[in-house]
């Protein structure tokens, strides 16, 4: 059976108030400004953090390439934006798991993609990104990673309490033998390491593992007993949808757990709004009962409004299947023209597969980077960028990667313009790198590497 922590409840005997020491005896009372805290471990995510740092400078007037913060870039859907409209009454709170239509609507769209899903083993949540938090916190124990993965798992990991182990892995999921030498040696070391997440398509990589990885990456968690969260928030934004995809829930159905929601393929972002699908059986109960305390406990459910939209949404009506089959021409589009920059530029670049994301490793133009800017590692080529071009990226140690190897994380969908009108625009067209002002983001980004590598 698969081992979960159980769950403890921190004892309610009230903290010492601040005209006592903890001994419970009387002590100086404590200017508010020198109040005692905890130490620090937790900064501003590194993608919403470099996100404010491209907004400041451009309110300044200063010349910007928002190419760091992986948000979608195009506007809400009429008919999402009237269904959200028309919900405005939903004031009440509602039951934690979330309103039964969008379990309902959750649960047919993934039975439309193979996975036969009950609205009971659905959870619903203000994004998939507290939902990942609250899964971490209900299974217990440690989790590995794949290094390069999304900046948040590892965070979210300590704030549980817990560790993130990186394993070496490609487009989102851990190599087999990595992972099953690092859960090895993590037990041996004494640590409980109870889960393990991949993520399809990949943040920061911008591809997808073949359908083999994922079968061993499931050999090797069944082999020592691992929980798969299986990150598909991108799933619907793969490129070419002729490509082979593999979902652990398909082939280890019984210990997987699959998130995925809104932001990406509808561009809902700031909607927050999630959804979690639970395996059948003992582990899928257990975990439904747990997630549901913890999210009674810090969000009590999502938005009452939000939900009944992302209702319709999981429905995916003709148009809504229109509007993300354009995107994925859009965002395919455009990587690929960023890519193609580095490349011409002498950087290595896996071709983009899905999402709005390259991944360029500028490794091989380490001599000439150190001699014309002192660069060392990939935060310092980073800083050079944003600091004397107005070039916004993410070094890949944000993501757990070696910082020498000089990799960056791209994204490239805030590039579709400033204005609703301009995003539309590149969303309809069918050549969007030749409007001018995506033309001109290319363009600027070509004279940046130019003169970046000489």
């Amino acid at each position: 059976m698969l081992a979960l922590v159980a769950l403890t409840v921190a004892p309610t005997h009230p903290l010492p108030s601040s005209d006592s020491d903890f001994s419970g005896g009387p002590r100086a009372r404590a200017h508010p400004g020198h109040a005692r805290l905890g130490p620090s471990t937790i900064g501003v995510s590194a993608t919403l953090a470099a996100n404010e740092t491209m907004d400041a400078r451009r309110r300044s007037g200063e010349p910007v390439l928002p190419m760091a913060f992986g948000e979608a870039g195009l506007p809400a859907h009429p008919m999402l934006r009237g269904a959200l409209a028309r919900a405005a009454g939903y004031t009440a709170y509602g039951p934690v798991a979330g309103h039964l239509a969008l379990r309902e609507a959750a649960a047919f769209y993934w039975s439309r993609r193979g996975l036969p899903t009950d609205e009971a083993n659905v959870v619903c949540g203000p994004g998939s990104k507290a939902l990942l938090f609250g899964l971490m916190a209900a299974i217990g124990g440690d989790v590995v990673v794949s290094r390069p993965s999304w900046v948040s798992y590892a965070a979210q990991a300590h704030l549980a309490g817990r560790v993130a182990h990186f394993a070496r892995g490609s487009a989102g999921v851990p190599d087999a033998d990595q992972l099953a030498r690092t859960v090895t040696s993590a037990r041996a070391a004494g640590r409980q390491v109870r889960s393990v997440i991949v993520t399809l398509p990949d943040n920061p990589t911008g591809t997808l593992a073949p359908p083999a990885a994922v079968r061993a990456l499931c050999e090797v968690a069944e082999t020592h007993d691992l929980i798969i969260i299986s990150d598909e928030i991108y799933r619907d934004l793969i490129h070419d949808p002729d490509t082979p995809f593999a979902t652990p829930a398909s082939i280890s159905p019984e210990r997987t757990v699959v998130t995925t929601g809104l932001s990406k393929n509808l561009a809902l972002g700031g909607w927050r709004i999630g959804v979690a699908r639970l395996p059948d059986g003992w582990l899928g109960r257990e975990l439904r009962t747990r997630l549901l305390g913890i999210g009674s406990e810090i969000w009590s459910a999502p938005a009452g409004p939000v939900q009944q939209a992302a209702a319709l949404a999981f429905t995916e009506p003709s148009a809504l299947v229109e509007r993300i089959a354009l995107s994925r021409r859009l965002h395919a589009s455009v990587a690929r023209a960023v890519a193609d920059r580095f490349t011409a530029a002498g950087a290595s670049v896996p071709a983009p597969q899905a999402a709005f994301y390259v991944y360029p490793d500028l490794t091989p133009l380490a001599d000439v980077l150190l001699q014309r800017h002192d660069i060392t590692d990939d935060e310092s080529l980073a800083a050079v960028l944003l600091h004397r071009y107005g070039v916004g990226v993410l070094p890949g140690c944000a993501f757990g990667d070696q910082s020498w190897r000089l990799r960056l994380r791209v994204a490239t969908a805030l590039l579709y313009g400033d204005t609703d009108a301009q995003r539309l625009a590149a969303l309809n067209s069918a050549d969007p790198c030749s409007l001018p002002w995506i033309a001109a983001s290319l363009a600027r980004l070509e004279e940046v590497l130019a003169d970046l590598t000489g």
